[in-house]
């Protein structure tokens, strides 16, 4: 019999090499993909319930104790997260030699491993040892990112504030300056938004590693891991590098129809799970109008929305019954730009925000989960015999 439960040839001749499709590998409170409503329910909410009125830190209390804080309960958190804001020494010592030899998705993986370095006792997994983990990781991975780009660029560091938000003192920490509150409200927005997402592939590879036994800090460092890869959380600067490159609405369509036809992906188009419009794409569009409305950059903006429909309509003709629509990093690449941030930084960016859903999905399986050991199914060959070395 097979190890995955496909007991004939015909099933294993239909059997589809995938992912894990359709495989069910934890149950969870924390977050639910409907790719055919296209919809996304984090601990109840929809998704667009809390990009349109909640703050970063508010969805962090969500995801880690299923409820939406009290006004004390926030004020307790972000006192707590303010303060585990300043590295340890030898994580400043790690962010420096990343910034002279490493891109920034192989940095922030380096640099966040050290940070076990002022870890009270690594061998308790307790859950409050644990939950205070996940604080300083939400904490700290904005300043890392900050400071590894600043140093990188060669400019002095910017220490941390004790007064805003996340989102505010990661843009004051990238750039020195006082950030504007539409800049701040839009990466609100955007950390809302992307913070948890059901099974992705970085998601699970937290799990599989929390379900080992290990530590936090390496399930985390493990999730970046996966984030760094193209099919993840790599996608969003080639999504802007098209959206730049056809360059004028005007061209959007005939750039659409010469790409599809010579075989080119689309990034930003279609989604492994939703059949329909991602709910993200939505809320960061949205987000991206308003800010637009602030800064008067309405330029981007119109070309963004006709490549969308371009790419929509092309997709549609060409791969009738796939439905491929604009996916979370379509959005994704105009905001992020609007924000200043530079394109290699769009991954990180993406991190700090999902940092809250890697922390929750371990803190859950840490409580409750068992160790994740999927089958396989062998299709080699059987019966080899051994050969010396001189006779093969």
């Amino acid at each position: 019999m097979s190890t995955t439960g496909i007991t004939s040839e015909k099933d294993r001749a239909n059997a589809p090499n995938t992912g894990l499709e359709g495989i069910v590998v934890a149950r969870t409170e924390l977050s639910d993909v409907d790719g055919q409503a296209g919809v996304l329910t984090v601990c109840g909410y929809d998704i667009e319930e809390l990009a349109h009125n909640a703050t970063y830190e508010e969805v962090v209390h969500l995801l880690w104790h299923r409820v939406l804080p009290t006004a004390n309960e926030l004020q307790v958190l972000q006192e707590r997260l303010i303060s585990y804001r300043r590295l340890p020494e030898e994580t400043q010592i790690a962010c420096a030699a990343a910034a002279r030899r490493m891109g920034p998705m192989d940095a922030l993986q380096f640099i966040v491993g050290s940070l076990i370095v002022d870890d009270p006792d690594p061998e308790d997994e307790s859950y409050d040892l644990n939950l205070m983990r996940a604080e300083k990781l939400v904490a700290r991975v904005p300043v890392i990112v900050a400071m590894y780009h600043r140093l990188r660029s060669g400019q002095p560091i910017v220490e941390p504030r004790e007064d805003c938000s996340i989102a505010a003192n990661f843009l004051y920490q990238l750039t020195g300056a006082e950030p504007p509150v539409g800049e701040v409200k839009g990466l609100n927005t955007y950390l809302v938004t992307v913070a948890d997402h059901g099974m992705n592939a970085s998601t699970f590879s937290a799990r599989v590693i929390a379900s080992t036994a290990s530590d936090m800090y390496s399930a985390v460092t493990g999730a970046l891991g996966a984030l760094k890869g193209s099919l993840h959380g790599g996608a969003p600067g080639p999504a802007l590098e098209m959206i730049e490159e056809i360059g004028e609405p005007e061209r959007a369509e005939a750039w659409m129809r010469e790409a599809v036809a010579s075989g080119k992906r689309l990034m930003g188009f279609g989604h492994r799970v939703y059949k329909v419009r991602d709910p993200r794409a939505e809320v960061l569009y949205e987000a991206a109008v308003a800010l637009a409305d602030e800064t008067g950059e309405q330029e981007a903006l119109a070309l963004a929305r006709e490549v969308e429909r371009a790419g929509v309509q092309v997709l549609a003709e060409s791969k009738p019954g796939r439905n491929l629509n604009t996916n979370v990093e379509f959005y994704t690449a105009l905001l992020l730009r609007e924000l200043g941030l530079p394109q290699d930084l769009f991954t990180p960016t993406f991190a700090i925000g999902r940092t809250a859903g890697w922390t929750a999905h371990v803190l859950e399986h840490q409580k409750s989960g068992r160790l994740i050991r999927p089958q396989s199914e062998y299709v080699g060959p059987r019966g080899l015999r051994y050969t010396p070395v001189l006779e093969r």
